[in-house]
């Protein structure tokens, strides 16, 4: 990239009407309103953009007034600290005043409205998304982003302390945007940076943590952040339970959901490095605050036990029958990835592989077979309400189940007849 940079011909979103129409009434009276952050950066890579945010000279209360009077929306989500959401034909567009840190305390700032977008530009995290891009496409980089995109560099902008210090969660946003972003090894002074501060992780809520590390584990390949992570003590400080378990699973995870097509999937990377320990998941779902669906498939995959790849599949039927099919099938996946991950040292490994793999296909096609008889069909048969009926109805499930599921209703009322006759 030389010359003049823009992003025109490769952002299809920058000729949305609606947001040509909400630059140029900011852009008006002395007023200037540009794309910021990551939409330009995405553009520039050649990734997704998922929100256009925008940055403007004007006060949020004349940014809502003018946003009024083209027509659009305007919602004061953060207007404290500058920030409007305008919604222009269904979407919303963040707005954000040109800003400058007064007070920071490592986990919010008091900022003071301006005009200076070189301030603007260096009171953000990282170069890369402190660039700027005209209505036109034009970009405006006033602090090395676009050299920082080529080079594949993730670097702070300035001081990387005193970046850090104006919010510990940037040491985290620092692994998470290396993983997605980062080529070769993570810039000196940042990672130094984060090392030596790693304690105020310790400050940020448990919310922002998980947010930053759930992102981090949805990038392509976090292997190499997760290594540095760890080499730099951060990793231990946020999540425990990766000490004495690792995080050498990964690579051969992210290589296999790569070549079958399965996605990402940042809570089975979670599971890869830490231990199958229900009691020790239950803790770590409190303590980052997981949502209770988190939760439940973490505790699930633990409780979960490992399944042998010579395993039958109607030996798994009734392990999926008592159990739960989505802590299977995460078993089986961390198991196969790790077969797959060995297969290139170890030949015999290849077996292994294709036995999880047959598993874990007859596993994501098993559906719950529904047992055919009822409580109700016992006492009609004569069966007294009580216990009895209750043991007798669970005998005839067993043997259901032993038969592989495949006793038929009126065989099992014909045994259920003999056993209430005798």
């Amino acid at each position: 990239m030389s010359g003049t940079v823009t992003i025109a011909g490769r952002a299809d979103w920058l000729r949305d009407k609606n947001l040509q129409r909400l630059l140029s009434v900011l852009s008006s009276h002395g007023d200037q309103a540009r794309i910021a952050g990551g939409a330009v950066r995405n553009a520039l890579i050649g990734q997704k953009v998922a929100d256009v945010d925008i940055a403007t000279t004007t006060l949020p209360e004349e940014t809502m007034r003018r946003a009024e009077a083209a027509g659009f929306k305007p919602v004061p989500t953060g207007i404290e600290h500058g920030t409007i959401t305008v919604v222009a034909g269904g979407k919303p567009f963040e707005v954000t005043t040109l800003r400058a840190d007064v007070e920071t305390d490592g986990r919010r700032a008091k900022v003071s409205f301006g005009r200076d977008w070189k301030a603007d530009a260096e009171r953000r995290d990282f170069t890369i998304n402190a660039l700027y891009a005209e209505a036109d496409g034009t970009v405006v980089d006033l602090v090395g982003g676009i050299a920082d995109i080529e080079a594949r560099r993730l670097r702070f902008i300035g001081d990387a302390e005193a970046r850090i210090r104006e919010d510990y969660l940037r040491i985290l946003r620092f692994f998470r945007f290396f993983a997605w972003y980062g080529d070769g090894r993570p810039d000196a002074e940042g990672l130094k940076a984060c090392a030596r501060l790693k304690e105020g992780l310790d400050r940020l809520s448990a919310e922002r943590v998980w947010m930053e590390l759930k992102k981090l584990l949805s990038a392509p390949d976090p292997s190499r952040a997760l290594l540095w992570m760890r080499q730099a003590g951060v990793l231990s400080r946020v999540l425990p339970e990766s000490d004495k378990w690792g995080i050498d699973a990964i690579h051969a995870l992210t290589e296999t959901e790569r070549a079958l097509g399965w996605g990402a999937d940042p809570l089975l990377r979670l599971e890869a490095m830490v231990p199958p320990d229900a009691a020790r998941m239950k803790k770590l779902a409190e303590r980052l605050r997981l949502s209770t669906a988190e939760a439940n498939r973490l505790q699930r995959w633990a409780l979960t036990p490992p399944v042998e790849p010579t395993e039958t599949e109607g030996m798994l039927a009734r392990v999926l029958y008592h159990g739960d099919p989505q802590g299977v099938i995460d078993r089986l996946r961390l198991a196969l990835a790790a077969a797959r991950g060995r297969a290139a040292q170890d030949v015999a490994t290849l077996a292994q592989a294709g036995g999880l793999s047959r598993l874990l296909a007859y596993t994501q096609k098993w559906e719950r077979p529904v047992f055919p008889v009822k409580g109700a069909d016992l006492a009609a048969l004569g069966a007294a309400q009580g216990p009895r009926l209750g043991a007798l109805l669970r005998q005839l499930e067993t043997e259901w189940i032993g038969s592989g599921f495949v006793l038929g209703r009126d065989a099992l009322l014909e045994r259920a007849r003999a056993v209430i006759g005798s």
